[in-house]
Order: C-alpha cells, then sequence, then structure tokens
C-alpha cells in the first residue's frame, strides 16, 4: 500500500464523521469505531482542553479530571503548538453551551 492509498483510507474516515447527522449517530459510530478505554480517553483529552483554554491550572484539572499531568501537557502542548484543531472547535463548543445554558 502507498502513502498515497494510505492518506485516501484515512481521509474516508474522516470524511465519514462528517457524513454523522446528529449527537445520537455520532455516539453510535463512535461506540463502534472505538474501545470504551479510547472514548474515555479522548473524552478525558477534550474536557482538558476545554478547561486549559479557561484557564484553569494543571493541579486544579488534575483533580477534576483525573486526567495525568503527562496528559495534560500533552493536550497543551497540542493548544500552543498543535494544528489548530482545538482553536477551531473549542469556540463554538463554548458557544453551544452559552446557547443550551451549559
Amino acid at each position: 500500500m502507498t502513502k498515497h492509498e494510505k492518506r485516501d483510507h484515512g481521509d474516508l474516515l474522516y470524511q465519514a464523521i462528517l457524513t454523522l447527522k446528529d449527537l445520537d449517530e455520532c455516539k453510535k459510530f463512535f461506540s463502534d469505531l472505538c474501545t470504551v478505554g479510547e472514548l474515555r480517553s479522548m473524552e478525558q483529552r477534550f474536557e482538558v482542553a476545554m478547561l486549559l483554554s479557561d484557564g484553569m491550572i494543571y493541579n486544579d484539572i488534575l483533580e477534576r479530571t483525573g486526567a495525568s499531568s503527562a496528559t495534560i501537557s500533552r493536550v497543551n502542548r497540542s493548544l500552543q503548538y498543535g494544528a489548530d484543531g482545538y482553536q477551531a472547535v473549542l469556540p463554538r463548543i463554548k458557544e453551544l453551551q452559552e446557547e443550551h445554558g451549559v
């Protein structure tokens, strides 16, 4: 398999995610795709990213989420030097939370 073919298969996964119509479909898809542990890890990293973007300090995040300091550091590095994926999504999620009073 060439690098181009591998990229196409990866792109198919992301295209599949973009076809999901609602939260319920998304939960079902990821439940089939990932193990419980993988889902919990992704959920935890996203929560850590939200808390870091809100200015919470490491010790408070560790206490609140149970995430290791290594995980918190890794997420913080992604926030600071990553591909800007968190920066694209976090403002949208915060806006949704405000709209729904969460």
